[in-house]
């Protein structure tokens, strides 16, 4: 009961924490800065606007496209912004300017202009996946009774922070998270949680939006590999994992004869694809082993909700 007051707390606007960071899990509380924030395109690629707090911005853009859409994986500039009365003014070198408002980004450079950037919000192609045939099912809003430790909150979404009691050897699965919006929060302070396979390999959980894509961001193998590309949505949209993993083999002697491997799909965009894992992850979990092992949704601290989990075994 404690943690379903915490959350309508929260809804009713910003929570300050023990580091007395604000943080927002409804879009309208988050006021301007969250409408602001996000993805915007045109013919010739995309932008991503970062909200930082105390009224500042970043922007990335990408020729091409947005990142798992047209984008090359390659190029990719970073402008600061500052909000200025209406609208937030970026500026960057060779007479480059932009101006975001209400909902549009107007851009100049040395060369010529104005163009127009526009609004977009993606959604996940498997947001809402259902189950086949023989998958074990372990949340689908009814309860948390599949979870150690598992809480749902009045909205019907579980916590972060519990493990499955059931354990799983090789298998697909679908996952999809939600992340607060924290702008002033920085590196593994803003939305931080992972989802461990069998409870040793971490697969990392963060607000990542408009950064590089590094292993300890989202979508990265905690220590281990980075994303093949960025797929982090803006906080407080819904986000997928559909993983496909195999587990580690071993011989009589308990000798490892082959790497676990992963293919995992964020928000529907491979980003790893026969990844070999090296050993477990760092962190709280199981060691290497052939014994099968629960997924682990790790809590850190932060406001992260999870909905729509199943697992089909191999």
């Amino acid at each position: 009961m404690k943690r379903i007051a915490l959350l309508v707390f929260l809804m009713a606007g910003a929570l300050q924490g023990a580091d007395t960071l604000p943080t927002y899990l409804d879009p309208a509380a988050g006021g301007q800065d969250y409408k602001d924030q996000g993805e915007y395109a045109n013919n010739w690629g995309g932008a991503q606007v970062i909200a930082l707090g105390s009224n500042e911005f970043r922007m990335v853009t990408y020729p091409g496209g947005l990142p798992g859409d047209g984008w090359n994986k390659e190029t990719r500039t970073e402008t600061p912004g500052k909000r200025e009365g209406n609208k937030i003014v970026f500026a960057g070198p060779n007479s480059y300017r932009a101006e975001l408002n209400d909902g549009k980004i107007s851009i100049t450079t040395a060369s010529g202009g104005p163009y127009e950037m526009t609004k977009k919000e993606r959604k996940s192609p498997t947001l809402g996946a259902k189950p086949p045939a023989g998958a074990v099912v372990l949340l689908d809003g009814s309860s948390a009774d599949a979870w150690e430790g598992g809480h749902l909150d009045e909205r019907k979404l579980l916590f972060a922070g519990c493990k499955s009691k059931q354990a799983f050897g090789s298998f697909t699965a679908h996952i999809e998270f939600l992340l607060p919006f924290k702008p002033l929060g920085r590196g593994q302070d803003r939305g931080n949680s992972g989802v461990y396979l069998q409870d040793r390999y971490e697969v990392q959980v963060l607000d990542s939006f408009g950064l590089k894509g590094e292993n300890n961001e989202c979508g990265g193998i905690y220590t281990q590999a980075k994303p093949a590309v960025n797929m982090c949505f803006p906080p407080l949209q819904w986000q997928t994992y559909d993983i496909d993993f195999t587990t580690a083999q071993y011989d009589a002697a308990g000798t490892k004869t082959k790497n676990a491997i992963l293919t995992l799909k964020h928000n529907g965009v491979t980003i790893h694809e026969g990844l070999e894992f090296k050993t477990n992850t760092p962190g709280n979990g199981l060691k290497e082993s052939a014994a099968p092992g629960p997924l682990q949704l790790q809590g850190h601290g932060n406001p992260v909700f999870y909905q729509n989990i199943w697992v089909q075994p191999k």
